[in-house]
């Protein structure tokens, strides 16, 4: 180990090379591999996946094209931010390209509780006052950082004497809904609200002093994930990297310097319906478990499902740390119940929305989602959100999130090199695709999960999503650089979006990370991706980035 925190020799295989194993085969775990196979001569790397497929959540299923417009779309990571470089890299790598689209929002319902970001709204008029002195305390949160970063949202709100139906209708929704907080966003840390404004590798969108989400922000949605972690498998295969699917580590028996990392596999059936409860099958227990043994480990899956995995190997301190995040059960609907989602949700424009205009920039507002005229950049004209939420009467800390699929995911349009037809919607809107959200199961009593149409239902998938609560960023990020020990005591390091925020990119630079500290080279390509890996390696690993090579 270098001074710098990097392996620079140690235990290697008969052949020379350490021998390492890579838990998970989602965004992490495959850039993490995709980081190692450029060194052939020093690293055997082998992927355990469970599942039938690599990718984790980035996962795409099949449609019915003659009524949905579409043959396909991703049902679990849509799109994102165009800061999401290295996301973006590996796409352009294997021929795949991600497409623009002109964000468009609808927060919840009624003229007393909607607004978005595409014309003026009333709520938007109610809350200037609120609006401004918002961008004011990101900027006081940004300078005392190391203590007003760690205080919830909830509790900044009050500190700063926020009106309480400005955080239930605009900030808690607004931030559940971009960073998948859920039903956990009254507890984010305020860091994490500022970051999300303000770094230049996290923001999505800059702060507007006069809506507090910009008018039509450019993101990207994503191509067809299923296909490109097809490719980059494959590509790595021809590197030698060994991608074991249906394949569970059941336990890890040993983590020391002499056994190395000794731990235990079975075979493992996604589609059998009869497993634990969570929906993701079981393992054949007419097989008997495989002993194996590896050099290094890295863990590229949830915090809980690594702990559970370590079992009586793992230290206080993985202990302490991986016990800190805490994950909720939701569930994706993925539908076409139209009518469903026009009781739910503002839809369509309506003049009784909309507030009066103040400038003429907000009267070309108005024009644009009228449909009487093109937007920024001669965008088609049209109000047709593709983000959505709900928030309970009961509770107005707690909401639903939705996608309209068909507004948002490039494939569904026309000509997928332009943007939709101003007049003319591609799909009829009864045809549309769409994806409710249903949070925290242990919140369905509140869920409007039965007034969905079973005909019209297309999938149901359940997921286990991290929640960002202000306690994770005291427990569980900061410590984050004790547990990662490649090369020392455990061997061991751990990769996932759960090491700092829950984005794609992030568990993509996770997995670079964890490649760069067991030696491989980071290949430069943009300084704005290599800045994200400096300050995640300093934050997560606690070791200054010495700088990579340049790209071809």
């Amino acid at each position: 180990m270098s001074s710098d925190g990097l392996i620079q020799d140690g235990k290697n295989g008969k052949d020379g090379r350490r021998n390492v194993v890579i838990v998970g085969g989602g965004a992490a775990g495959m850039s993490c591999a995709a980081t190692l196979a450029q060194h052939p001569d020093k690293f055997k790397v082998t992927i355990l996946e469970r599942m039938s497929v690599i990718g984790g959540q980035a996962t795409s299923i099949s449609l019915d094209e003659n009524k949905h417009g579409a043959s396909w779309m991703n049902d679990g990571v849509q799109g994102g931010s165009p800061a999401f470089k290295h996301t973006i890299n590996f796409f352009e790598k294997y021929g795949h390209k991600q497409q623009d689209v002109k964000l468009q929002v609808s927060f919840g319902q009624g003229k007393d509780s909607f607004w978005t970001n595409v014309f003026p709204s009333q709520l938007v008029d109610q809350f200037s006052g609120d609006i401004k002195k918002f961008g004011k305390v990101l900027k006081i949160i940004k300078y005392t950082m190391p203590v007003l970063g760690l205080v919830p949202i909830r509790t900044m709100l009050r500190m700063f004497f926020f009106n309480k139906d400005f955080g239930d209708k605009m900030v808690f929704p607004l931030i559940a809904l971009f960073l998948g907080t859920g039903n956990q966003t009254a507890n984010v840390s305020c860091a994490i609200l500022e970051r999300l404004f303000d770094d230049p590798n996290m923001k999505l969108w800059d702060y507007d002093s006069e809506t507090l989400l910009p008018n039509l922000p450019l993101m990207v949605t994503f191509p067809r994930l299923e296909s490109f972690y097809a490719d980059w498998a494959a590509d790595l295969k021809s590197k030698g990297v060994t991608i074991r699917t249906n394949t569970d580590v059941v336990s890890i028996l040993n983590r020391n310097p002499k056994t190395g990392i000794v731990l235990q596999t079975a075979p493992f059936d996604p589609e059998d319906k009869k497993g634990d409860g969570d929906g993701l099958g079981m393992q054949n227990k007419n097989a008997p478990a495989t002993t194996e043994t590896y050099d290094e480990l890295i863990m590229c899956v949830l915090a809980d499902d690594a702990k559970k995995l370590l079992g009586k190997t793992a230290n206080w301190k993985e202990r302490f740390v991986l016990g800190g995040a805490k994950f909720f059960d939701d569930i994706t609907i993925t539908h076409s119940d139209a009518d469903y989602f026009q009781k739910n949700y503002e839809t369509r424009f309506s003049p009784d929305l909309c507030a009066k205009p103040k400038s003429k920039q907000q009267e070309e507002q108005i024009a644009f989602a009228k449909n009487e005229s093109t937007g920024p950049d001669e965008e088609a004209g049209g109000y047709r959100p593709m983000y959505y939420t709900h928030s309970y009467k009961e509770d107005m800390h707690k909401i639903e999130m939705a996608f309209d699929c068909t507004n948002y995911q490039h494939q569904f349009r026309q000509n997928p090199s332009e943007p939709p037809a101003p007049h003319k919607s591609p799909v009829p809107y009864a045809n549309h695709v769409f994806q409710s959200i249903f949070l925290d199961k242990s919140n369905s009593h509140l869920w409007t999960i039965n007034q969905i149409d079973e005909s019209k239902i297309i999938e149901r998938k359940w997921w286990h999503q991290l929640g960002h609560r202000w306690q994770h960023y005291v427990r569980v990020v900061p410590n984050m650089m004790f547990i990662n020990r490649p090369g020392r005591q455990t061997h061991t390091t751990f990769a996932g979006s759960w090491t700092l925020v829950n984005m794609h990119e992030m568990a993509c630079v996770s997995g670079i990370a964890a490649a760069y500290r067991l030696g491989a080279e980071y290949e430069v390509f943009d300084g704005f991706a290599e800045d994200l890996l400096r300050k995640y390696l300093l934050i997560c690993h606690g070791v200054r980035y010495r700088g990579g090579k340049k790209g071809v």
